[in-house]
């Protein structure tokens, strides 16, 4: 196919605004998948994505396009996340494509993710084309949404396509609009391959395939490519394209987005954003590759039996494969045994990661509560990276601890602006800004620690909001603050699993909450349970948990009161014996009650 027939492009959009329904229209009205084949959300092919109802990975397909002067164009369509937490995989699919179609939602307008996408694609230089869907719902205001984006993005929507992704009205526009407005792929000054690999998967029969797009010149099957990264030379087994099933080509050219297998058998070879080139005649330069993102959120992961230890560590290597934001590694837990520490994105991509764990590798694990990294500088000028609470230096060494904050924004209807300030405002916020974008709607700005964001802040938001509050946040820099190790003991031995990092003026009510879910979550024994929370050797907060009471006086009827005395006072040494020797079996759930405080 001519170079100047191919049409690379993503779709982009804020959670929830009709993305993948508008890329099923596509594929139908191009005719790509036939009317027996076709489901809803096609691309979305992981039972959360379909459960949940979210996009999580990436999706590739290539659809052939006859316009209406019956030229024939070949459309790489690339189908992207809209959640915060997989951020990255949006960066990974604009890298890979010359222009954006971004999707608002006609009755919700222009949300958090609507902006960051928005903003990411015109950094990168893409022509962005705006769509308004959801214009056969009666509560579409499509003249509203479009001056939002005019306002808050600074797009000319004077032609902005309105489109009913679920009944197919409008669609055919934005087809016409991509051959009109979306450049072909530029023509390559280089003489040498070069592709970037836009994702990565592990396939048990073929080895490591990589998701690329040819940036320079062309492959061809059997020819020897070296992975710039690694220095590693391969020898192309497989080119194929997604059409929208997997087909197998002889040659890739340049502009095209296909698949490579090499016999790479390695995981840790493959990664994502590294530039393939040619091994005989290698290029001088690796291309420029995506946004590296840091995880933001700590906790470690271990298995419910020690036994599956070697499996937990093989399953997410398999995973981090082609979630390249996955950090991870080896720790240990006087409670729990052996496990990872890992990094994730936010708290929605921590409970995907537990649950395609579970799914994909049958493979039941405990996630310990989140913590964030802090830097602690001692008093001898050393300064560490803390990410987790039990690595926290004692109290006498430490001179201070900055923890990171986040710039947060919050796009919500004015009605329910008080409730979210008093959040921000609880959780040791400072207010940045607050911007009314339309008479009913406004962005709330404000820098929030983020230790204090993933403890059920957005839950919090949601329940405010009533569910019209949309999230998106961004890190910012480092700030001092007077924060200690909150400590939980249980019959009078530290939990390690428990502990966590928290701002003093909060640790009181922080360890009354937690000892009072502990309480009810834990089981009665035959002996009282001690749950204590402490700061160093001092103990700020109790419960107990009374223990299950056999009736030793039942057999007694009648007689002198000393008989009953007696068999009660032999209980109460039983009971301290036990107290001395018995154990305590921790249930998942008070791991999961870290997480969640009452206000």
């Amino acid at each position: 196919m001519n170079r100047d027939n191919i049409r690379n492009f993503s779709i982009i959009a804020h959670i929830d605004h009709g993305k993948s329904t508008l890329a099923d229209r596509i594929l139908e009205i191009t005719k790509s998948v036939t009317k027996r084949e076709m489901t809803n959300q096609f691309l979305d092919n992981m039972d959360i994505e379909r459960e949940r109802g979210i996009t999580i990975k990436s999706q590739s397909v290539r659809i052939n396009y006859t316009s209406k002067n019956n030229n024939q164009y070949i459309f790489n369509l690339i189908d992207t996340p809209g959640h915060v937490d997989f951020s990255y995989e949006v960066s990974r699919s604009l890298m890979a494509s010359e222009g954006a179609i971004l999707v608002v939602d006609a009755t919700q307008g222009v949300e958090a993710q609507t902006l960051a996408h928005a903003f990411l694609a015109a950094d990168m230089g893409l022509e962005i084309i705006p769509v308004i869907n959801k214009i056969d719902l009666p509560a579409s205001n499509p003249v509203r949404v479009c001056k939002e984006i005019e306002n808050s993005i600074g797009i000319d929507c004077s032609n902005a396509i309105l489109v009913s992704a679920k009944t197919g009205e409008g669609v055919e526009n934005i087809l016409e609009e991509i051959v009109k407005s979306i450049p072909p792929p530029r023509e390559s000054k280089v003489k040498n391959l070069r592709a970037l690999v836009i994702d990565t998967w592990f396939d048990s029969y073929l080895g490591v395939v990589l998701l690329v797009r040819i940036f320079d010149k062309d492959i061809k099957t059997g020819e020897r490519i070296k992975l710039m990264s690694t220095n590693k030379n391969y020898e192309v087994r497989n080119l194929g394209i997604f059409n929208p099933k997997a087909k197998n080509i002889s040659k890739l050219s340049l502009g095209e987005v296909g698949f490579v297998t090499a016999s790479i058998k390695q995981i840790s070879d493959a990664k994502v954003g590294d530039t393939i080139t040619s091994a005989d005649y290698p290029a001088k330069n690796p291309l420029k590759g995506f946004k590296d993102i840091k995880p933001m959120v700590f906790c470690g992961l271990y298995p419910i039996d020690s036994n599956f230890y070697q499996q937990l560590k093989e399953s997410l290597e398999k995973i981090a494969l082609n979630d390249s934001s996955i950090k991870y590694e080896p720790e240990t837990s006087a409670a729990l045994g052996f496990g990872f520490r890992c990094g994730f994105l936010g708290l929605l991509h921590m409970e995907i990661v537990k649950e395609r764990l579970e799914r994909e590798f049958n493979l039941l694990s405990i996630a310990t509560s989140p913590t964030v990294v802090y830097e602690v500088l001692k008093k001898n000028g050393e300064k560490i990276i803390v990410d987790n609470p039990n690595l926290l230096p004692e109290n006498n060494q430490i001179k201070c601890i900055m923890e990171p904050f986040v710039n947060v924004s919050l796009h919500s209807p004015k009605q329910f602006l008080g409730g979210l300030l008093d959040l921000c405002e609880s959780r040791r916020g400072v207010q940045k800004n607050i911007d009314f974008i339309s008479e009913e709607r406004l962005i709330l700005e404000y820098e929030l620690p983020l230790s204090e964001m993933i403890y059920d802040f957005y839950n919090k938001v949601k329940s405010i909001s009533k569910g019209y509050c949309s999230m998106d946040y961004e890190p910012s820099n480092t700030k001092e603050s007077d924060l200690i190790k909150l400590d939980i003991l249980i019959n009078g031995e530290v939990v390690d699993a428990l502990s966590f990092i928290t701002h003093r003026k909060n640790s009181y009510y922080r360890a009354r909450d937690i000892t009072e879910k502990l309480r009810e979550i834990i089981p009665r024994q035959l002996f009282e349970v001690a749950i204590q929370a402490s700061i160093g050797s001092k103990i700020i907060a109790r419960e107990t948990v009374k223990a299950l009471r056999k009736d030793v006086t039942a057999k007694c009827y009648g007689g002198d009161v000393t008989r009953k005395r007696k068999l009660l006072e032999k209980q109460k040494e039983g009971k301290k014996r036990m107290k001395n020797v018995g154990n305590v079996e921790i249930p998942q759930e008070a791991f999961i009650a870290i997480l969640s405080t009452k206000e």
